[in-house]
């Protein structure tokens, strides 16, 4: 199958999103099938074809991280595309390049398959300020459904929170396919990492032997609800002195949370490590005796399938996005407020053989998420749009056969 992926974020852009689609582009090439990738052009606004497979057309900056937005579609684009003669389209953002997919998907015919990532109703404040959130979020509503709901001809959710967004509160009447995103959690496996950099890691970073080291990895923004975490951890050193938050990630308000930390002179007790790149992100991992989150805005969480990878139990905020994967009392525990958080640490630094029961757990809970699984599901989709296809051509033939008749009588 000759598969064309676009995407508004892909490498060098590190992200929940780029990681998903870097996923499935190599599951999808294990499986033997040709993927096309058309992404944006981070560099510079012009037309790039990096290899017979990369295509990047220009973007610009929206204000949104990394993200940019492209409504220059070049001729050259459009014919590379053409020449690639896909079987099928899969599109990752629904506006900028995804405006782009379903141009090109309706000009050659070719069935489109859509991914929702992003809940964007819990970033439309980026771009608003703060004025008109409650217009700017309907604005929003409208133009996913319309994605999605009207344009699509298959939709993919990465959980049952983003299925139930569509199903109870857009109303979408159409075919809804739950596939979490797959990853290579191999990589992540405390037997493929390398332990010696590890411990230089934790040298570097002043964490000893005997801490009990909470990890946090994600964007460091307002919606990750990082200041549970650090308002957490004030509690927690209070009767563990050995107890560390340690953050890595980088984002808007990442020297805003540093200030905090510095402010509550906690600097001691919460290490920031800004940025790391995505091969080194196993080793990071390792440091942690437990990974938690507190964000309510994810559509999967896949820094929780990671950790579980890493064989570190999760410790979550009660959110659809990760009730799948986090089994209470099995691969971690999941609270409500900061007293059931706090008991939650404190009883597991009390009992540690807890901790490598619940490790091994979340080892097996990660396997779920094989690159094999993940590509099997989303090609099940993708002949579900040819099949559906074939059918919509085969009735347009016949109900021209019908008019024609109609008029030879």
């Amino acid at each position: 199958m000759r598969i064309g992926i676009f995407t508004d974020t892909y490498p060098p852009f590190i992200n929940g999103v780029s990681t998903s689609i870097i996923s499935l582009e190599k599951a999808l090439k294990e499986k033997g099938h040709q993927v096309f990738i058309v992404t944006v052009n981070p560099d510079d606004m012009s037309y790039k074809l990096e290899d017979e497979n990369h295509l990047r057309i220009p973007g610009i900056p929206i204000g949104i991280y990394d993200y940019r937005l492209t409504g220059i579609y070049p001729l050259k684009a459009i014919n590379t595309i053409k020449e690639w003669n896909l079987d099928i389209i899969h599109s990752h953002t629904e506006f900028g390049i995804g405006t782009f997919a379903r141009i090109i998907a309706k000009q050659f015919n070719i069935p489109l398959v859509h991914t929702y990532h992003t809940m964007y109703e819990d970033y439309v404040h980026y771009i608003t300020k703060g004025h008109f959130n409650k217009s700017s979020k309907k604005i929003v509503e409208y133009l996913t459904k319309f994605y999605c709901d009207k344009t699509a001809r298959e939709l993919i959710v990465p959980s049952k929170k983003t299925y139930q967004l569509f199903k109870e509160k857009y109303k979408v009447d159409k075919n809804i396919h739950i596939v979490p995103t797959g990853m290579e959690v191999s990589r992540f496996y405390k037997k493929n990492v390398d332990m010696k950099k590890v411990e230089q890691i934790k040298k570097d970073l002043g964490i000893k032997k005997d801490d009990f080291v909470i990890l946090f990895v994600g964007r460091i923004a307002k919606e990750k609800n990082l200041e549970f975490l650090i308002d957490a951890q004030k509690e927690l050193i209070k009767i563990n002195k050995n107890c560390k938050l340690v953050v890595v990630g980088s984002g808007p308000d990442y020297q805003h949370f540093i200030e905090l930390t510095i402010k509550n002179k906690m600097d001691n007790k919460i290490i920031f490590t800004n940025a790391i790149p995505w091969e080194e992100m196993p080793l990071y991992y390792q440091l942690a005796t437990v990974f938690a989150t507190a964000s309510t805005t994810e559509t999967q969480g896949l820094t929780v399938v990671e950790a579980m990878a890493a064989s570190k139990p999760v410790i979550c905020v009660l959110d659809p996005a990760f009730s799948n994967d986090v089994i209470p009392d099995l691969n971690g525990e999941v609270f409500n407020t900061k007293r059931e958080y706090i008991d939650i640490i404190n009883n597991l630094i009390k009992n540690p053989s807890k901790i490598v029961y619940m490790s091994k757990e979340a080892k097996i809970m990660a396997e779920t998420h094989s690159l094999k699984y993940f590509a099997e599901s989303v090609l099940d989709v993708y002949k579900a749009a040819i099949e559906n296809k074939e059918n919509q051509n085969w009735y347009d033939k016949l109900r021209e056969k019908i008019r024609k008749k109609g008029l030879d009588e």
